[in-house]
């Protein structure tokens, strides 16, 4: 057995020994100057103050996201967060590939396994699929991960969460971006918000092209997002959310192997040519929201999206898709305090979502759609019911639990009877539960917790290997246990966080490909599974505006058993598609005069390809730069920027295709590329 591993076992015991050997004095000194106390996080279901949140909670702030980035997925703003790995940026077609402790590896297109969240709207499918591409990051005020099993909170494919917050503003403001770099890259954005009495707004508008570092990786896109805030009494508000997301065209270059790769990065694979694979949707997101603050606080959402989408993949029989979808819910939450000085605090909700997929799949004679050879449709109805409880001992102690009870249905009706009726239906049930404990004293925070996590597969995932209609029958969710351990500490000029974690996984959803349909992924369960990790990370700044940033993640994830249906023995091989280590640093300076600039890199280590383990990937470091000006006047604001990515030219990979067929795994990143732009804002 290795050392760090017997190391790692080590770090539970001490945890819990640290959090009894803690002083208890000073506790008044430690609450004033905590900044702690100043964060509050609301991703736990409750608005709660990080120094007494017993879970892993990240949150990043505006400058992050928007101050002279390119915006051109989250990743850019999130990757400074441990436990959170991300791959595929520049493929746009495939969209983000998003991990949270090794829930959403698995995905070869989108997000699996994550919740995400825009306002309280959901942007994750009752099936547990989520796309980012109509998320607006120029719009973005904050975002908080909360990281490790939350389906006691939030139910299917809560394997972690990632909450995006728009931006919320006073004073009226109208402000333009634009921006232009290498590959084609340019993005307008025209944004405007304020408040007007007892209505608040927020409207942006952005415009994306990018032509792409390799053959056939064209994206344009257009979106449209806005807020509208009505106080409509001293105690309750409502809020209107609208996004609409235009995407005509988004190239898929494809994965290829290595020696393509060595030889020509740029390259696309010759069947995504040949066929020309990509993607094109339009999306629509109307959210309503309503808060009444009185002896306790009611929260009733409601939400509408529309999603049309046509995805032509490289293979000739049902390889040119349509799907027409409609997914839409209601919740309802209310939270109230009891007891004397507040000290028990409840809440209870119902969540009611549901889904309605048309699906097509017509032949795709070398990008020319032809014959229907198949038509059904898919429904998943989603139903949960939670209760969360968060009592305080004393002033040091806390204790938090939670329990739900989700059932999630898929329907199928196959409506392309020629090759026979494959109509069917699956219905899941679950129960999910936390508990936590979280102290703290003027050395921080220790806090330890305990929670499940299911994930069904979704409707995609569900479809039959053997290219027939209906859903896979032999298919099951995955579930999970995690145990988590941590200590957090933010006053002064500096903060840390250190978390262990250790999650026992059963039929763990793994992704393989079928020959007889390259590029197309299916699903089959692995017995059982484990993972350990450390999760790390420090900050500090000065009053000379000089900061600085570093996190690190290691990583132990294995299948305890797994034997495929096809007889191969892949028992206490390491999980394909993340690495053991992987960090990011950066160093930032923000000077009173204006001027602002950022060097960051990030780093990740080597992982395997394949469950096999026979494959294996080189190790990087990726570093890049971006800095500005902000020229002020009384009204104006004006903030020319800059930026260059891969500052030092390493050879790396944007993206890993698991389990991909014909050993096509890689998807080369771009070298070296800049791009600059300005902002002009009048209050």
């Amino acid at each position: 057995m290795s050392t760090t591993y017997m190391a790692t076992r080590a770090i539970f015991p001490a945890l819990f020994m640290l959090a009894a050997s803690l002083p208890a004095g000073a506790q008044e000194s430690a609450d004033s100057d905590s900044i702690m106390d100043e964060i509050v996080v609301t991703a736990a279901r409750f608005e709660t103050r990080l120094a007494e949140t017993p879970r892993a909670i990240s949150s990043v702030d505006r400058d992050a996201i928007q101050a002279a980035t390119q915006q051109l997925g989250i990743d850019e703003s999130l990757v400074r967060v441990p436990g959170l790995y991300m791959q595929n940026r520049y493929n746009f077609a495939q969209d983000l590939r998003v991990s949270l402790r090794g829930f959403g590896a698995r995905s070869s297109f989108g997000i699996r396994g994550i919740r995400i969240f825009v306002d309280d709207i959901p942007e994750t499918l009752p099936d547990g699929q989520a796309q980012v591409d109509s998320i607006d990051i120029g719009s973005a005020e904050r975002i908080e991960v909360l990281r490790g099993p939350s389906s006691s909170l939030y139910g299917n494919a809560a394997g972690g969460v990632i909450n995006v917050f728009s931006e919320r503003a006073v004073d009226p403001y109208v402000e333009a971006r634009i921006a232009e770099g290498n590959y084609g890259y340019a993005h307008r954005q025209v944004k405007a918000g304020g408040q007007f009495g007892s209505v608040d707004y927020l409207m942006n508008l952005s415009s994306k092209q990018i032509d792409g570092y390799r053959d056939h990786s064209r994206a344009d896109g257009d979106s449209f997002n806005g807020r509208l805030g009505w106080q409509v009494t001293e105690k309750g508000k409502f809020n209107v959310m609208f996004n609409h997301t235009d995407q005509p065209i988004a190239q898929d270059p494809g994965g290829i192997n290595a020696a393509q790769a060595e030889a020509d990065p740029r390259s696309a694979r010759d069947a995504n040519v040949l066929f020309d694979a990509s993607e094109n949707l339009s999306q629509q997101r109307l959210g309503l929201t309503y808060t009444h603050e009185g002896e306790g606080t009611l929260l009733l959402r409601n939400y509408y999206v529309w999603r049309d989408f046509t995805n032509r993949l490289p293979f000739t029989s049902g390889g040119a898709v349509d799907l027409e979808r409609f997914f839409y819910g209601a919740g309802v939450q209310y939270t109230r305090n009891f007891m004397a000085e507040d000290r028990l605090r409840l809440s209870a909700g119902i969540d009611v979502d549901r889904q309605d997929d048309d699906r097509l799949r017509f032949d795709n004679n070398q990008g020319v759609e032809g014959d229907l050879v198949f038509d059904q449709n898919e429904q998943v109805s989603s139903d949960g019911v939670y209760l969360q409880a968060q009592y305080r001992l004393s002033d040091l102690w806390q204790l938090n639990g939670g329990i739900r009870q989700d059932r999630i249905e898929f329907d199928v009706t196959d409506r392309f009877l020629a090759d026979g009726d494959d109509s069917g239906q699956r219905t899941f049930r679950e129960t999910s539960f936390s508990a936590g404990v979280a102290r703290k004293s003027d050395s921080g925070t220790v806090f330890a917790n305990v929670s499940t996590s299911f994930e069904t597969p979704t409707t995609s995932e569900l479809a039959n290997p053997d290219g027939s209609g209906g859903f896979n029958q032999e298919l099951q969710p995955q579930t999970a246990l995690n145990i988590e351990l941590g200590m957090r500490r933010a006053s002064g000029s500096w903060g840390y966080e250190l978390v262990a974690f250790h999650i026992d996984i059963e039929d763990e959803l793994v992704p393989f490909e079928n020959p007889a349909a390259p590029g197309r992924t299916f699903f089959e369960n692995a017995g059982e599974s484990s993972r350990l990790g450390i999760e790390a990370s420090v900050n500090w700044q000065n009053d000379s505006g000089l900061s600085a940033l570093f996190s690190y993640t290691w990583s132990d994830f294995a299948f305890d058993t797994f034997v495929t249906d096809d007889g191969d023995d892949f028992s206490g091989n390491t999980l394909p598609g993340l690495p053991e280590h992987f960090a990011y640093v950066n160093l930032e300076y923000t000077r009173e005069d204006g001027f602002f600039g950022l060097v960051e890199a990030s780093y990740s280590g080597s992982l395997y390809a394949n469950n096999a383990n026979t494959v294996k990937v080189d190790s990087y470091v990726v570093s890049n730069m971006r800095f500005g000006y902000r020229f002020r006047g009384e009204r104006w604001l004006i903030e020319p920027f800059a930026g260059i990515n891969n500052l030092l030219d390493e050879s790396y990979n944007s993206n890993i295709r698991i389990n991909a067929f014909g050993a096509r795994y890689f998807e080369p990143a771009p070298e070296p590329n800049y791009y600059a732009g300005i902002v002009v804002r009048f209050d």
